[in-house]
């Protein structure tokens, strides 16, 4: 059975050669840039081949048709676990940028109601803290001192940060210069709305948390009360059955 995993771990590898150029989807490194198979593919090698040695060992204590399965499961599981590790520093990193976002539209709007224009009020965005909506930030500007210009940054941002938070950010400001609209009302609705939502958001992750908690309760603390107890009976039996 090792070798049956053996041979699924090469038939994962060649698979993965086979489409060597395909990018990646939802996965961004830690500038925001995507990130393309061939820089995750050592990884995914190395998870194979661990997965593979795990799979030499597990497989034969394994019972059954199940061997064959821990097998093929076992590398297939470790070549798939660096996507798996990227997709979820993704999301971490996405929420990081969304929570910091109502406080940059508050300096930004700020900005706007003094009579500065957009790309100032980004620069002192940036200039004020640090985090994944800094780094990207400082990459739009980094492209507009190099000449790019303002409309052509402010789509690179929009195509580099996944949702629709900053994309409601760059319509606002593209509206403004185009039509003229107070650009700072819109950045103060948009601040509310963000931390609107994350309030609601936190709401529902309590709720959920609840039925967790009791399931945790009712599994782990009362199993452990009640043997407690059991246990202070059986001590205490010969006292307590004495009278009888």
């Amino acid at each position: 059975m090792s070798g049956a995993g053996l041979l699924a771990a090469v038939a994962v590898l060649l698979g993965a050669a086979a489409v060597w150029e395909l990018p990646l989807e939802s996965l961004f490194s830690s500038a925001g840039r995507r990130l393309t198979l061939p820089a995750l593919l050592p990884w995914k090698i190395l998870g194979a081949v661990v997965g593979a040695g795990a799979a030499v060992l597990a497989a034969p204590a394994a019972p059954g048709r199940t061997a064959l399965l821990v097998a093929v499961a076992l590398p297939v599981g470790g070549f798939l676990a660096p996507d798996a590790w990227r997709q979820r520093q993704a999301r971490r990193r996405q929420r990081r940028l969304v929570a910091a976002l109502p406080d940059a539209l508050d300096l930004l709007a700020v900005s706007a109601a003094t009579g500065r224009g957009p790309a100032a009020g980004l620069a002192q965005v940036a200039r004020a803290g640090e985090g994944p909506l800094v780094e990207e930030l400082r990459l739009m500007l980094a492209e507009l001192d190099c000449g790019t210009p303002l409309s052509a940054a402010l789509a690179s941002l929009r195509a580099r940060v996944p949702g629709a938070e900053v994309a409601r950010l760059v319509t606002a400001i593209e509206r403004s210069r185009r039509f003229g609209s107070p650009l700072a009302d819109q950045l103060r609705r948009q601040a509310t709305a963000l931390r609107r939502d994350g309030r609601r958001e936190i709401e529902d992750r309590a709720a959920r948390a609840a039925p967790k908690i009791q399931l945790v309760v009712a599994l782990v603390l009362v199993p452990s009360v009640l043997l407690m107890i059991t246990a202070g009976l059986i001590a205490n039996a010969g006292t307590l059955l004495g009278g009888f």
